[in-house]
C-alpha cells in the first residue's frame, strides 16, 4: 500500500465560508480510500486564504519538506489550479515532487502518463494563470467604473461616523450618518483645529470621558485619530483608490516569527491625489475645517516636539540657506553659564559617511530669537498690512476662476438631471415605461441628483462673507493692540504660536537672516528695521563672526 499526502487549497474568506476546502479534502479522501492509499491524518496539508499566485504557504512548505525527506509517494491535490495558479510554479513544484520520487495525482485532470497528457496539464495551468489575470483585470475596471458612477460598494466598508446600507432593488448602497458617532468625528476636528490639542491630547480626552468606539471593546489609539483627521469621506467626498500594493521592503517580527511570510505580505502606498476618484457622501464636517486639519498635519510633521526636553522660540522654522538642512538647538558650557546655540545639521561630521556637508557656524540662540521677535513685534506695528492682506485674500477666493467654473458645471449638471427626471415622469405617464423600469431608474436619478446640490451648496458655503470679513478685521485690529501691550510677557509657547502665524521659514546665511512672512510686503509697508535693533547691544551672532545684531538685522530682508 502506497503512502500518500493530501493538499488543498482555497484563496478567499468566501470560499472559506463556504466550506469549499472541505469539499476538496472529503474528495480527496475518498478517492484515497478507492485507489488503496495510506493518508495518515498528520499528512493532509490546507491552506486557507493563500492566493495561488504565492509560491510560500504554510502548507505547501510542509508538503515539499515531507517529499525531500523521502517518506512520501504520492500526493493527491484536486486539481492543477489548486496547486498554483501561475504555470511556471506548477512546473517548478512539479520537477521537485518527481525529482523526490512522488508522483503527483490531480482527481479532476488525465493523468500525465503520456506526453499528450502532459502536454494537457501544461495547457491547464497556462489557462489557470490566464484566468486569474483576467479575473483580476476585471475586477479592477469594475470597481474603477462603479466608483466613477458614485457607487460606495466598491469601498473596502464605512469608517466612524456611518453606516453602510446595502444595495436592494429599488435603491444603491449607500452610507447612512449615525447621529451619536458623527458627533464625536465633529468634537475630534473641533479639538485638533480650534483648541490645538495634539493626537494624543485627544486620545486621552477621549478614553477619560469614557467615550466607546466602534466595537466599543478596546481603547482609543492614536493612529485611528490620525487616519479619522484624514479620511476625505468626513468632508462629503469619500475617495476610491487612495492607495496600491508594493513590495514589502521591512519584514516585521510577527513576520519573521512566521518564517517571513504572511498571507498579506505586502505593503501599500498612498497614489498621487489627482488618482484618487471621488464618490459624494453626506459630510459630518465643513470643508474649510477639514482643510484646515491637513494643513495641522503637515505643519506637524515640522514642528512636532518629539524629545524636546525644553521648547525654543525658533523650533522647526531655521534653515540653512548654504545646504538646505535645518538648524536644531545644542548647548556649551563656559566657566560662568550655560550657552545655547542653533546648529546646522549639515555640519555635523558623524552625520555622514564621508563628513561634513556644510561648513556654517552655530548661532547664538538668544541674540536671534530676540532678534526675530523684535522683526515679528514690527510687522505688527502695521496692522493696515494685515488688512490689506486679508482683503486680497477674500478677492482671490471669490474670483478663483476652478471655484467658479466647478459652480457653473454643478449648477449645469443639476439642471441636466431635472430635465431627465422630468422626461422619465413624462413617459410614464404616457404609458411609454413600465413601473417597474421607473423604479430602476429614478433612484440612482435621484441620488446623483442630491449629490450635486450637497456639493453646489459645499462650494458656496465657501465663499467668505463680506460683513464677516469686517467683523475679523475689527477683532484683528484688537488682538494686535493687546499683543503690542503684552508681548514682553508672552511665554515660549505662545511666542511660537505667533511666529508661525506670520512667518513661513528663516533661512540662515553666512551673512545675512532672510525671514520668510506668509504676507506677502512691499516697500513701502516694510517695517523700519533700522530701529529694530538701536537699544540692542551689538554681539557676534556667531563665533569669529564680524557680523553684530545690529548688522544682522540691517542686512535682513523680508519676502
Amino acid at each position: 500500500m502506497k503512502t500518500a499526502a493530501i493538499y488543498s487549497r482555497v484563496s478567499s474568506d468566501r470560499q472559506k465560508e463556504q466550506r469549499t476546502i472541505a469539499s476538496q479534502t472529503a474528495a480527496l479522501t475518498e478517492y484515497a480510500q478507492n485507489a488503496g492509499y495510506l493518508v495518515p491524518e498528520e499528512w493532509i496539508f490546507q491552506d486557507e486564504g493563500y492566493s495561488g499566485a504565492l509560491l510560500v504557504r504554510p502548507g505547501l512548505e510542509r508538503l515539499r519538506d515531507l517529499a525531500a525527506e523521502g517518506q512520501l509517494e504520492v500526493v493527491l491535490i484536486y486539481a492543477p489550479d489548486r496547486l498554483s495558479r501561475k504555470y511556471a510554479y506548477q512546473v517548478l513544484l512539479l520537477e521537485e515532487f518527481t525529482k523526490h520520487g512522488v508522483d503527483v495525482e490531480f482527481i479532476k485532470s488525465p493523468q500525465a502518463t503520456t506526453p499528450e497528457d502532459q502536454l494537457l496539464l501544461q495547457f491547464q495551468g497556462m489557462i489557470a494563470e490566464y484566468e486569474r489575470a483576467q479575473i483580476a483585470e476585471r475586477t479592477r475596471r469594475g470597481k474603477i467604473h462603479r466608483a466613477k458612477n458614485g457607487s460606495v460598494n466598491v469601498l473596502s466598508g464605512a469608517p466612524f461616523g456611518y453606516r453602510y446600507i446595502k444595495r436592494t432593488e429599488t435603491s444603491d448602497a449607500y452610507y447612512e450618518v449615525i447621529d451619536r458617532e458623527a458627533e464625536v468625528v465633529r468634537n475630534v476636528y473641533n479639538y485638533y483645529t480650534k483648541e490645538q490639542l495634539s493626537i494624543a491630547a485627544i486620545v486621552r480626552k477621549l478614553n477619560g470621558h469614557g467615550i466607546p468606539t466602534r466595537k466599543g471593546i478596546s481603547p482609543w489609539e492614536r493612529s485611528t485619530i490620525w487616519g479619522m483627521l484624514r479620511n476625505p469621506a468626513y468632508k462629503g467626498t469619500a475617495c476610491f483608490g487612495k492607495t496600491e500594493r508594493k513590495e514589502r521592503e521591512k519584514i516585521t517580527r510577527p513576520l519573521r516569527q512566521k518564517g517571513c511570510f504572511s498571507p498579506r505580505c505586502s505593503a501599500n502606498r498612498e497614489r498621487p491625489r489627482e488618482e484618487w476618484i471621488e464618490i459624494p457622501v453626506p459630510a459630518l464636517v465643513e470643508k474649510s475645517t477639514f482643510d484646515l486639519a491637513q494643513v495641522q498635519l503637515e505643519a506637524n510633521k515640522i514642528f512636532s516636539r518629539r524629545r524636546t526636553s525644553e521648547p525654543t522660540f525658533l523650533q522647526g522654522m531655521l534653515v540653512c540657506n548654504t545646504c538646505g538642512y535645518a538648524l536644531y538647538r545644542t548647548s556649551t558650557k563656559t566657566s560662568k553659564r550655560k550657552l545655547y546655540y542653533y546648529r546646522c545639521i549639515g555640519s555635523d561630521n558623524y552625520r555622514f559617511s564621508t563628513g561634513r556637508v556644510c561648513d556654517s557656524k552655530p548661532i547664538r540662540q538668544d541674540y536671534l530669537d530676540s532678534l526675530v521677535w523684535d522683526q515679528v513685534i514690527a510687522l505688527f506695528e502695521n496692522p493696515d498690512l494685515i488688512q490689506k492682506e486679508i482683503n486680497r485674500r477674500l478677492i482671490k477666493i471669490q474670483n478663483s476662476d476652478p471655484t467658479k467654473r466647478r459652480k457653473e458645471c454643478v449648477a449645469k449638471e443639476i439642471s441636466r438631471q431635472k430635465k431627465s427626471i422630468e422626461k422619465l415622469l413624462d413617459a410614464y405617464q404616457e404609458d411609454l415605461l413600465q413601473l417597474d423600469e421607473l423604479r430602476k431608474r429614478m433612484p440612482s436619478l435621484r441620488k446623483r441628483e442630491e449629490a450635486l446640490k450637497s456639493e453646489l451648496s459645499s462650494l458656496e458655503a465657501g465663499d467668505v462673507d463680506q460683513h464677516d470679513l469686517l467683523q475679523l478685521v475689527k477683532s484683528m485690529e484688537g488682538f494686535l493692540g493687546r499683543l503690542r501691550n503684552t508681548a514682553k510677557e508672552l511665554d515660549v509657547i505662545e511666542r511660537q504660536k505667533i511666529l508661525r502665524l506670520v512667518v513661513k521659514e528663516i533661512l540662515v546665511d553666512k551673512d545675512t537672516i532672510r525671514i520668510k512672512h506668509s504676507i506677502p510686503m512691499t516697500s513701502p509697508n516694510r517695517p523700519d528695521c533700522s530701529k529694530v535693533g538701536q537699544n540692542v547691544p551689538c554681539y557676534p551672532l556667531r563665533k569669529w563672526s564680524p557680523f553684530t545684531t545690529a548688522c544682522k538685522y540691517s542686512s535682513r530682508r523680508s519676502g
